[in-house]
């Protein structure tokens, strides 16, 4: 079976004034469909350049990224959102909901943009279930704690029954009882939507909840089991 993703030879470089500073440096790595992979490594190493190059939110110097076989740095800006929009959700430190949307409006959103909310409305409700804020579908982010946030955003990331769910420091704004529960949540869906998930973290108790590991550090990425 066929690798969901592989890099292969990636290099980013970012300007600090006069110096050129190397955010990923060779990157060659395969992931497998199903997997909770844990990309560990500290501040500024080059976990979120990895992060927003997978997800096509950036683009490498150099090397090859594939998504199902799809050459991702060969696609143009209209194609990557396409692909953004069927094949890849996103979670966030810091939650990203639309303060001005329900919770459901917030889960539905994805589906608007989709052009399809009216096809899969159903499936809103089943998420929000599933996320056990259902009771909560009529309130706003700003009524929510930041757990209940949190959930949410994996509920918005699932509704188009994405293939990849990136998560960046998905814990990194909770306390440690609501970071577990969410962690246990994910890895939840994982299995439920066979959704491969690709986590973010410094923390190596929280990367402990990965089956697998990968290390970036000084842009290095390297397999830490």
């Amino acid at each position: 079976m066929s690798p969901i993703i592989r890099f292969k030879d990636v290099c980013k470089y970012y300007r600090a004034g006069n110096s050129q500073v190397t955010a990923l440096s060779n990157v060659s790595l395969e992931i497998q469909q199903g997997d909770f992979v844990s990309v560990m490594g500290p501040s500024g190493g080059g976990k979120t350049t990895f992060l927003n190059c997978l997800g096509g939110l950036d683009s490498p110097d150099s090397g090859e990224i594939y998504l199902k076989d799809r050459l991702m740095n060969r696609m143009n800006d209209g194609e990557l959102t396409e692909l953004r929009r069927r094949e890849i959700g996103f979670i966030f430190q810091f939650f990203n909901l639309m303060p001005t949307l329900t919770v459901r409006e917030n889960v539905e959103l994805p589906l608007l943009l989709n052009h399809s909310a009216k096809v899969k409305s159903k499936q809103v409700h089943t998420l929000l279930d599933y996320v056990g804020l259902l009771h909560r579908a009529r309130s706003f982010p700003a009524e929510l704690s930041g757990g209940e946030m949190q959930r949410v955003a994996i509920a918005r990331a699932l509704v188009h029954r994405p293939s990849i769910l990136l998560a960046d420091e998905p814990t990194g704004n909770l306390d440690s009882e609501n970071g577990i529960k969410i962690l246990e949540l994910m890895k939840k869906a994982s299995v439920d939507f066979d959704t491969t998930v690709v986590m973010a973290t410094h923390n190596a108790q929280i990367a402990n909840y990965g089956n697998c590991h990968y290390e970036i550090r000084d842009g290095q990425a390297t397999s830490a089991g």
